[in-house]
């Protein structure tokens, strides 16, 4: 049975089996894509990025390295996916039409891509994909013409995403109950003598068995003097008296990932280590009372840094307060449509998500790290995880 006969025998068993949303809202979505096409003079939008993908038709699999397209046009939905891919398309997938490649034979995409091209004038794309190939894109320019094409389909995409449905909110809101029972689990094993990849597993084993799908991003544990370097993980660390071990988890639900970070101390926290806590806080409050509609992410940036200034020479903070969730696929669960950072001037609407990750660094020392996954509101940001906020101490676990 080839590729071909394979995804036909699914199609008349298993098609659509596994959408992640009802038709309706899929519907709803490439409704205001099209629109927004119209709207930009846009008669195609060739997407290549699997959170887009999934966003329009619902597609999902584990296997993102390949390539894989989706054409929309104000006719078609065309869905063009590797041979090994063509199950996951026929059972997850909404679209007028699935095309198949021999994962082994990269050549054979060019072509079906230039015969649905052809007839388009005006083509988006997403320059900032990184699912768009040179290999792929290079022969479609040589033959079509640069002229076709326009660099603006990711951030027709983005003004989309940003702002969530009910149906993502549910999603969102489900991972975030996962998270916390991960964290949870991870917390309740800390203690001197074990390492980070025990609690790291420990925290794994608990958000699969709460029902995570496999994750954007795996647990983040780190202690002690690596827990002042970003973005290092786990690697079979030991975790000391008194070391404070930070966590920052993501459950996938839908492959919606609503993150929380925690810091816990192996022992008994020092007064630097809970004064650092209390500038998180304070961050967190400006950034959480700016997050109105009308107000753009410039000004909760700057609402967050007059909070973080006194410590602004100390401490390594990223320079990013927030930046939005949603739908994504490994390697990262930032979902890259939105950033609270300063010179940013787009203004926030109500049932934007961000995840707000506020680590203070003392680099060679240690690091703190607290945050939520906020909404935007009528009233200002308000949480879908439930931090509480503190560095908690394990003061009790400490062996004699």
């Amino acid at each position: 049975m080839d590729f071909h006969a394979y995804r036909q025998a699914l199609a008349d068993t298993l098609e659509g089996s596994e959408l992640p949303f009802p038709a309706g809202e899929l519907s709803l979505r490439l409704a205001r894509t099209r629109a927004l096409m119209t709207e930009a003079g846009r008669d195609a939008l060739l997407l290549t990025d699997p959170a887009d993908i999934f966003y329009l038709t619902g597609y999902h699999t584990f296997e993102v390295s390949v390539h894989t397209a989706l054409l929309v046009t104000a006719e078609r939905v065309v869905l063009q996916v590797p041979s090994i891919e063509t199950g996951p398309a026929v059972v997850t997938a909404r679209v007028d039409e699935i095309i198949g490649y021999r994962w082994e034979d990269i050549s054979e995409v060019i072509e079906p891509l230039l015969a649905l091209l052809s007839p388009c004038q005006y083509i988006g794309l997403d320059a900032n994909s990184a699912g768009l190939r040179y290999a792929i894109i290079q022969p479609l320019l040589n033959r079509l013409g640069k002229a076709r094409f326009h660099h603006d389909g990711g951030a027709l995409l983005d003004s989309q995403r940003l702002v969530k449905s009910e149906a993502e909110l549910n999603c969102l809101r489900e991972s975030a109950r996962i998270t916390a029972i991960g964290l949870r689990a991870a917390e309740a094993i800390i203690e001197p003598g074990i390492t980070d990849n025990e609690v790291a597993a420990e925290g794994a084993r608990a958000l699969l068995a709460a029902g995570s799908e496999f994750m954007s991003l795996q647990p983040i544990v780190t202690c002690g003097q690596r827990s002042s370097v970003i973005h290092v993980n786990h690697k079979r660390t030991v975790i000391e008296a008194g070391d404070p071990v930070f966590l920052e988890f993501g459950s996938a639900y839908q492959r919606y990932t609503a993150p929380m970070m925690r810091t816990v101390v192996a022992g008994g926290a020092t007064a630097q280590m809970h004064q650092i806590a209390e500038v998180c806080q304070c961050v967190y409050a400006a950034l959480k009372e700016t997050m109105c509609p009308g107000n753009t992410f410039d000004d909760a940036a700057q609402a967050a840094e007059a909070a973080l200034a006194r410590y602004a020479d100390r401490v390594f903070f990223s320079g990013v307060f927030g930046y939005s969730v949603g739908a994504q696929f490994p390697p990262s669960w930032v979902e890259g449509t939105g950033y609270i950072a300063r010179g940013l001037t787009r203004r926030f609407e109500e049932n934007m998500v961000f995840h707000l990750p506020l680590c203070l660094r003392l680099p060679g020392e240690w690091g703190i790290g607290l945050s939520d996954t906020v909404q935007v509101t009528a009233k200002g940001g308000v949480a879908i995880t439930d931090n509480d906020w503190q560095v908690n101490e394990r003061v009790d676990l400490i062996k004699s």
